[in-house]
């Protein structure tokens, strides 16, 4: 199956061909991630977005290499190289040097035994082969990027006196103490409070700006993605639902799979009492996908047309091709259906702007356990 890549100008930091992640477990082989195509941009965040299960972090752990029982196919290219090719030797090389991840849950990623400064200094240290104290005033300087406030004091303590956002602060500075050029950000901001959230969000953004990073969020919140993101990976089952700039995907969603995540947001014209709008039904199983559409079975769409629209859908799987513009791709046999069919929601959902976030650098240990 020939698979289409959404493309921008330039040339990609990262461009992911014909991914494919399958697993063998004791009740079968699982494929995690099927076909999925993507580019990212040195300076621009793609927003890769899904239901839990879709296949979002096996896409990312993909990229770093850091699958170990594993069948990972396709081409993944940085910067031009191929990974997919090299050992583990040669990737750990690029890893934290040229690529970088900061995972959802710092806490289990800091080790509790060393101060978050020996942690970063190490990290320093195996990529530039420096002197500790070089390794150490690079930790400090790279907390007081981040926003800790008292970095050289704050580098000798240890991960449990720090807050989640701080935490979280800390992880970023160990990303970037090596000036990677790319970024994943796996969930950056679960389990903190919305505050915090937006102060780590801006982070990111300025940091990004600041070094040209490319950046991929994954994420399941479309809020996040509406803030920073500027090209938009759908992901449903293992497959890419929809690829789209940020502004067209709000403004026109394509898939009925993204008109039901951005229906079940809370939206200011809902009145109090309204109820949520879920999508009904439960993701479908990766060990034995359907021929078809794997939204088919919750598809209120299908369900709402003739025998012949539910066999197709059940039955052929739709592919990834362009819809309205060569920058979008869509994988759905009603793209471009009128939008007063039976089961299809509005079109025009209003996009959510940007979140009003006061300046930082006042009082960033606002967040700070003391």
């Amino acid at each position: 199956m020939t698979t289409e890549v959404l493309t921008t100008t330039g040339a990609p930091l990262l461009q992911v061909r014909d991914l494919q992640v399958t697993f063998t477990t004791p009740r079968g082989r699982v494929r995690a991630v099927d076909s999925l195509a993507f580019t990212v941009e040195a300076g621009r965040t793609l927003g890769i977005v899904g239901e839990s299960g879709s296949g979002k972090s096996v896409t990312s752990l993909a990229v770093m290499g850091l699958h170990r029982d594993a069948e990972v196919g396709g081409s993944i290219a940085l910067a031009g190289q191929e990974l997919t090719a090299l050992s583990e030797k040669e990737l750990s090389r690029l890893r934290g040097r040229k690529m970088a991840m900061i995972f959802q849950d710092p806490l289990s990623s800091l080790h509790p035994y060393y101060t978050v400064g020996e942690q970063i200094a190490e990290h320093y240290r195996v990529h530039f082969r420096s002197g500790r104290a070089a390794a150490r005033r690079r930790a400090v300087d790279m907390l007081g990027e981040v926003g800790i406030p008292e970095p050289a004091r704050r580098a000798g303590e240890y991960p449990h006196q720090f807050s989640g956002g701080m935490r979280q602060r800390a992880m970023i500075a160990m990303a970037l103490a090596c000036e990677p050029e790319l970024l994943i950000a796996d969930e950056p901001t679960t389990a903190l409070d919305v505050t915090v959230q937006a102060q780590i969000l801006e982070l990111i953004a300025r940091l990004q700006q600041e070094r040209g990073l490319g950046v991929v969020m994954i994420t399941h919140d479309l809020g996040v993605v509406a803030r920073v993101a500027h090209e938009v990976l759908v992901m449903y089952g293992g497959r890419a639902a929809e690829q789209a700039p940020v502004d067209a995907l709000f403004a026109d969603p394509a898939h009925p799979y993204t008109r039901g995540l951005l229906d079940s947001l809370p939206r200011l014209d809902d009145s109090d009492d309204e109820p949520l709008r879920a999508i009904p039904g439960s993701p479908p199983s990766l060990r034995e996908p359907a021929p078809g559409c794997a939204f088919a079975p919750r598809c209120a769409q299908a369900a709402a047309g003739t025998a012949q629209d539910r066999a197709r859908c059940a039955d052929v799987r739709p592919a990834l091709e362009p819809y309205r513009s060569p920058d979008r791709l869509v994988a759905c046999h009603f793209a471009g259906v009128p939008a007063d069919a039976a089961g299809r929601t509005p079109a025009n959902v209003p996009v959510p702007g940007p979140a009003t976030v006061r300046p930082q650098g006042t009082d960033p240990d606002q967040e700070v356990s003391r």
